[in-house]
C-alpha cells in the first residue's frame, strides 16, 4: 500500500496523487522522488563516491562474499519472497546480484542520492527505482522483505528506520541488514565512510526487536580476516589529508583471490550453522 508522503493518506493511483491533499512526488532524470523537499538531506555519506565504488565492486572479494551471504540467507529464510526492496541501495550492485540469482523476484530499489540510482539504473534497467529517505518510507506492508546492506550505521535515527522498514514489510515477509561491527575497530576508514556507529551484535538485536520483529540468525563475518582488518586500521586510527579512503577495496589480485576463497570457506561455515562472535560485519536475518 503506497502512502501520500504529505498527508500519510492512502494513495490508489500509479502516478502517486494524493485525492486527500492534491500532492504528488517528481521525477528527476526518470527517478521517482520519494522524498519532501525538505527533508534533510546527506544522511552520512558523501555522492562522490559513487562513480569509484562501482568500478571496484564487480572485482572486490568483500562486496562480492557479502552478496554470496545475502542471496543465501534470501533463498533461505525467505524462499517464497515475491518482491525486494533494498534500502540505499547506492550502485545496484546487491540488486543485480539478487535479480540474476532470483529472476521471479520483482526488484525495487531506493537511494536518499540521485547520483547512485544513476548507476543503479543502468545496471539494472528492469528494477523499479525512487529516491527515498530511509526514515520516511511511504509505504505499508507492501514488500516481502527489505534490505540494508550497510546503510544504517550512516544514520542517527536508525530505529526509526527499523520502525518504518517493519510498517513497509508485509506479515509474514522480514528484513535483512548488514553492519560494521566492534567499536574498538573504529577508524579513520569509519570517520571517511560517515559512520555514526560501528554496531555491538546485542545492540543492532536488541533494536531490531525494539521494532517489532522476530530476529531468526545473526552472526559476524570477516571473521577469519579480521586480524588483517585490525592491522590495516590501526595504522592510522584518525583521518587525516592523506587517508586513501578506498584503500581497503584496492588489493593486489593475487591477495584479493586469497581472500575471497577465504570468504567462501567462512560462508560454507554460516551455512551449516556456526554463528561466528566476531568480524569485521554482521549479517541479522528478521521476521515480521
Amino acid at each position: 500500500m503506497k502512502l501520500c508522503l504529505n498527508c500519510h493518506s492512502h494513495i490508489h493511483t500509479q502516478n502517486w496523487h494524493c485525492s486527500q491533499c492534491n500532492y504528488q512526488p517528481k521525477t528527476d532524470k526518470g527517478i521517482l522522488k520519494l522524498i519532501l523537499d525538505s527533508a534533510k538531506k546527506g544522511a552520512g555519506f558523501d555522492a562522490t563516491y559513487f562513480p569509484e565504488l562501482a568500478k571496484l565492486e564487480d572485482e572486490n572479494f568483500w562486496f562480492q562474499a557479502r552478496n554470496a551471504l545475502i542471496i543465501w540467507a534470501l533463498k533461505k529464510h525467505f524462499p517464497n519472497a515475491n518482491s525486494f526492496l533494498e534500502i540505499g541501495c547506492g550502485t545496484g550492485f546487491v540488486l543485480s546480484g539478487i535479480a540474476h540469482s532470483l529472476p521471479n523476484i520483482k526488484i525495487y530499489g531506493s537511494e536518499l542520492f540521485i547520483e547512485g540510482l544513476d548507476f543503479a539504473s543502468q545496471r539494472l534497467p528492469s528494477a523499479e527505482f525512487f529516491q527515498m529517505d530511509a526514515r520516511n518510507i511511504p509505504f505499508k506492508e507492501e514488500f516481502d522483505v527489505i534490505g540494508a546492506f550497510d546503510v544504517i550505521e550512516h544514520i542517527e535515527e536508525d530505529v526509526e528506520v527499523l520502525k518504518q522498514m517493519y510498517e513497509a514489510v508485509c506479515p509474514g515477509g522480514g528484513i535483512l541488514l548488514t553492519v560494521p561491527i566492534h567499536r574498538w575497530l573504529w577508524s579513520a576508514q569509519d570517520e571517511y565512510a560517515h559512520h555514526v556507529r560501528r554496531y555491538q551484535i546485542k545492540e543492532l538485536r536488541k533494536k531490531v526487536e525494539q521494532a517489532g520483529f522476530m530476529v531468526l540468525r545473526k552472526t559476524a563475518f570477516v571473521s577469519f580476516l579480521l586480524p588483517f582488518m585490525l592491522a590495516s586500521r590501526f595504522r592510522k586510527k584518525k583521518f587525516t589529508a592523506d587517508t586513501d579512503p578506498l584503500a581497503e577495496l584496492k588489493l593486489p589480485k593475487t591477495l584479493n583471490t586469497l581472500f575471497h576463497a577465504t570468504m567462501k570457506i567462512e560462508k560454507a561455515l554460516i551455512r551449516l550453522g556456526i554463528n561466528f562472535p566476531a568480524g569485521g560485519s554482521m549479517l541479522l536475518i528478521a521476521k515480521k
